[in-house]
Formats: C-alpha cells, structure tokens, sequence
C-alpha cells in the first residue's frame, strides 16, 4: 500500500491534530479539527494506516485540498484484525468523553426539566394533596393518554430575574406557572389525529397560579399552535388571576398581551373546555368564561375580581369562599357541569370531548316500545322529558349541560347508533314547558355550540308558547326569546323536530327553527297537539261572548270544556298530518329510526365555520 494523503475539504486553521507520527489510524477516525466560519469540522482518516508526518500543526491555515497529514501503511495484522488505535478520537469525540445522557449539556437539560416534575417538588406537591386536591401535572397525566404528550416550555421561569436568583426562580416557578402541550385524548376510541389535543392548566402550587408574562406568552404559543392544528382545547383554569410581581416585562400595563384577544378568537373554531377548581379569579375567570364549555368541581369559587380587586376598589373585605361560590354559580348558568371534584371533572371533560371527536361503534340502544308510556294519557298531567331523551338515544350516551340554569329548557348531548348529536327540549315540569328569558338564552346558545362543531340537531317539543305577562317582560322576553328565531334559522346543521306533545304558538316555532317546515322533518307522536295558541286561552279569547252568555256558572264550564274538546280534536297529531302541516305522525318506538334514516342521508357539516359562540 502506498501512501495515502489526508486533505481538508474546506477552507480554515488548524485547531487541534489528535495524532502523532507513527500513530495507528483505521478509516473513518477523527485525526484533526479545522476552524472555518466560527465552526469546529472534524478532518478523518480516509482509510486504515500510519501516520507518517504531519504536513499542518495547530495553527496552520489551508485551503480546499490542501495536505493534512499522511498515511503509510497498516502495521501487520494480527489474526486478521488491526489493533485498536489507542487514545485516538473517532467521528463521535475524543476518547473518554462522556456520551448519550453522561454529557454535560444533555444532563443540563435532564435536571432543568426534572426540576419541573413532582417527584422533585415534593413539599409543594404535599401541600397540595393535603387540601385533598390533585396537582396540575397528575390533571394532565389523567386527562392525557400515556406516552403521548408533547410538552412546551417546561424550563420557563417567571420574569423576575432582577428581584430573585435563577436557582430560587428554576425552583419556585417552574413553567412560570402554567403547563401545556399537545396530545391524545380519548385515544381508545379515535384515531390519533381526532384524539389530538391542547392541554393547558394553571399550576396553583407555583405563585397561586397567577398569570405572569411568561405564562401568558405560553399561552399564546399554545393558542397559535391550537388553530393551526385545529385541535380542541382543555383549559384547567385555577389561579388568581394577573400577578403584578414581575419586573423583567417590558411595557407598564400589560395590556397589549394576546392571550385573552387570541383565546376568544378561537371561539367556534375548535372545542374549548374550561376546567375549574378551587380559587378561579379575574383573569383565570375571563379566560374560563370563554370557553364552550365550564366544568367546575363543587368547592369552586370563580369570579371576575378577587378578593384583593374587591378591597382595593373600596367595595369590602371579603374571603375567597364568599366570592362565586358554585351554589351561585350553577344556578346563574356560569357552569355548564358540577362535578365532585378533579377525577370526575377529567371524567366528564373527556366525555365531552368525545362527542366532537366524532362517531363510536360501540353502542346499545335502549327498548323503544318504552317510548310509548312516556307522556300520559291525560293532556294536563305533567312528566319528565328526560324518560323520553335518555329513552331515545344510546345507553348511557347523555349528557346534559346547564341543568340549574334556565330550567325550562334541557340541552344534551347524546348519541344514536354511536353519532353524536345535540339535544334540545321543552321542560314540561317547570311553567308547563312555557319559554322564559333564561330558557331562550340557553337554548340559542346550544344551538350555536352544535353549530360551530357540526353536531345534528334534534329538538323535542312540548311548549304552550312564550311565558306571557307582566313580570316576564321585565326580563326583556322580547329581545331573549327572539334569540331563538335568529339562530334556528341560521343553523348549518341538520335539524329534526318531535313533538312529544304541545307546540302552540311562537313557542313551538321557536323549537322547530321558525316554522315546521324548517326542520328536515317535523314529527309528533300521537299525544301532539297543535295551534296558533293554548287551546284553553284560545277558547276563552274565541269565545268570549258565547261563553258569557251562559249565566251559570256549572253550564259555563260544561261549554267551555267542550269547546276545548273540540279544538283538541281539530289540532291533534293525527289532524294536523292529515292537513300535511308536519311530516308524519310516528309511534313514539319509530324515532330511533326516522332519526337515523335521516342523518345517515345527510351530508356531514364541516366544524369551526360558526365565527363563534356567544359566552351566555
């Protein structure tokens, strides 16, 4: 073998030669570094040999091809192998330099990230558990499936580098106080692209969970990042709000952050489920009322201004638990689910989650003859609309949203033969199914949510109309109920309509999306009743004259009792699908399958058209 020269391939100095004369190489080791551009680039044997001289010492500046070294030959081999070069570095380093997780730049970073993790925040972790709370990373953990998030800015701190040490700040406020990531949620029912999701969570163990400068640029990135993606959000929204302890931030107000312009964006373009427990105040609230959907566990307290805001603006002292206790909350429609606390409240996220992840082949539908029996016989004796809602639809597929709030309307999501829909019906039990200011705000706005994200309509009626008198306008009925009319008729989705029983007036209109002839079909069962207004109020305003003409009071009655006979004769189910007004009417045990034929036929509806939700 003759000998063999070791060139560079580009232009630079020398910096170091790792051999000398008579040094065995083999191809491929790392004989010398030269420096070109500000960057250190190996120079390697090409092939086995000696070396024979060094041609550039340390300091030596060459050009392209210029002569390293050289190689003579191979020393003799012995039993077919050459002996190892000693001390002499190859492609991945000197010899005897730590490599994989032992050097130095990577264990930095190990330890940066470990020091976020519980396991090394054991005394604030402890302090959690013994207010019988969960931490913001076991949340997570919970909600997310194994193994598949993906977490950003874990090593963030809070921007208060002039007032405390970068060992006290890695320590006391890892993330600055807030995690977040992408990844899969309900990944055992859908594929992983439907699964994806945002996560974010306040962390209340690192400076009560407060909103920092860094915490809200995380925030921002996570939000790009979620409608890039278009993937849903869950937000665990504990914590008091903005902090004023930050001292690296530029500006004075803070108020040109993005987080609260951005985030209320997103609004109709993809789900966002607000998770609250404990202290929720101020900022954390604004960003918890955003969301589509509040779940809050039942020692919640949220409200816009803290007890510190409350005192500072002169209105009294107060405790956190006198401010937005969920008693309040749940009957004021601010949050959607009470749940027991935060396993139940992932419980129910990811539940909810599901039914805008799409379809699920793993259903059961209950006996439908049961539908039957559900509305009496007797036109004036009430019953739960809820014995027909979860009669109808998948077992153990409802869940109902708001159910404090507006109480003479139910709103549902559910399932048939595994595809979600959203569920709207008059609440017989409460002013006869009458729509109130508040009914009529919960139901536009559930119509708006099963809008936005694409999920079928299916509306049950059973109304005498808009609740009428003095009092109710007082609440301005005019305005809240004709939120009805603007939505239905400009829902996307399809619609189905069903009487259960009453639709009289604007009212039963108002369930159908302006008219029975907006839905894709308008069907009663055979306890459906229809008219221009209640049958009763009908005769004594039709009637007036006729009726007082009858001096006894007995006869009265008797007349008016048959005049209302006959209007019932003239509006019932059957009649009105005679005169071709709705579509059919059904045996209630036929619903299922009108339901189905019909969504099955109808083209799917694409998500996040909707500009947005409204927040009430």
């Amino acid at each position: 073998m003759s000998d063999v020269d070791v060139v560079t391939e580009l232009q630079g100095t020398i910096v170091e030669v790792h051999v000398d004369p008579g040094a065995q190489v083999r191809a491929g080791t790392v004989v010398a570094l030269i420096e070109s551009m500000k960057m250190h680039h190996d120079i390697v044997a090409p092939g086995d040999g000696v070396v024979a001289a060094i041609d550039a010492p340390v300091g030596t500046t060459l050009k392209v091809g210029d002569r390293v070294m050289t190689l003579g030959p191979s020393v003799a081999a012995v039993d077919g192998r050459l002996p190892p070069p000693s001390g002499i570095p190859d492609q991945h380093g000197v010899a005897g330099r730590p490599t994989g997780l032992d050097r130095d730049d990577l264990s930095e970073v190990v330890a940066r990230h470990a020091a976020g993790l519980d396991e090394h925040r054991t005394e604030a972790v402890a302090k959690r558990h013994a207010k019988g709370k969960r931490t913001a990373r076991e949340n997570v953990a919970d909600l997310v499936d194994a193994d598949t998030f993906i977490e950003y800015g874990p090593t963030v701190v809070a921007a208060q580098r002039k007032r405390r040490d970068l060992d006290d700040l890695i320590a006391n406020t890892p993330g600055d106080g807030l995690i977040g990531g992408i990844g899969d949620v309900n990944g055992d029912l859908f594929d992983t692209e439907r699964a994806k999701t945002t996560v974010m969570s306040y962390d209340y163990t690192v400076l009560a969970g407060t909103q920092g400068f860094q915490n809200h640029r995380k925030k921002d990135r996570l939000i790009e990042v979620a409608a890039s993606l278009r993937t849903p959000i869950v937000f665990f929204t504990e914590g008091g709000g903005g902090r004023p302890g930050d001292t690296d931030a530029p500006g004075v107000s803070g108020l040109d952050c993005l987080a609260f312009w951005w985030f209320a964006e997103l609004s109709g373009t993809v789900p966002i489920v607000g998770i609250a427990s404990g202290y929720c105040f101020a900022g954390n609230a604004a960003i918890l009322g955003c969301c589509d959907v509040v779940i809050a566990t039942e020692d919640s307290n949220i409200g816009m201004g803290g007890p510190a805001m409350i005192d500072g603006g002169g209105l009294g002292v107060f405790t956190p638990k006198e401010i937005g206790p969920i008693e309040v909350q749940r009957a004021n429609g601010v949050v959607d689910i009470v749940v027991a606390d935060e396993a139940e409240a992932v419980s129910v996220a990811k539940q909810y989650l599901s039914y805008f992840q799409g379809s699920v082949s793993d259903w059961v539908a209950p006996d439908q003859t049961a539908l039957r029996d559900v509305v009496p016989l007797d036109r004036l004796r009430a019953y739960d609309i809820r014995d027909a809602i979860t009669g109808m639809f998948d077992e153990g597929s409802v869940l109902e949203l708001r159910r404090e709030f507006g109480v003479g309307m139910v709103t549902v999501l559910a399932r048939i033969e595994g595809r979600p829909v959203g569920v709207l019906a008059n609440n017989p039990k409460h002013l006869g199914g009458a729509i109130d200011s508040d009914g009529s705000d919960k139901a536009a706005r559930f119509m708006q949510l099963c809008d936005a994200h694409g999920l079928p309509l299916i509306t049950l009626c059973d109304t005498p109309g808009m609740m009428v008198g003095p009092d109710i306008e007082e609440t301005a009925l005019v305005r809240h109920c004709s939120r009805l009319f603007v939505t239905g008729a400009n829902l996307s989705v399809p619609t189905i309509t069903v009487v259960t029983r009453k639709a009289y007036g604007l009212g039963a209109q108002a369930m159908m999306g302006g008219s029975t002839k907006a839905p894709l079909a308008c069907l009663a069962w055979p306890t459906g009743e229809f008219g221009g207004m209640g049958l009763e109020g009908a005769v004594r305003l039709g009637y007036r004259k006729e009726l007082e003409a009858v001096a006894n009071d007995e006869e009265r009655e008797v007349l008016f009792q048959q005049m209302v006979d006959r209007m019932y004769e003239h509006g019932k189910a059957v009649s009105i699908a005679s005169h071709f007004e709705i579509d059919d009417v059904i045996d209630p045990a036929d619903t299922r399958r009108w339901i189905n034929t019909l969504l099955t036929a109808a083209p799917e509806v694409a998500s996040g058209t909707r500009s947005n939700i409204d927040t009430w």
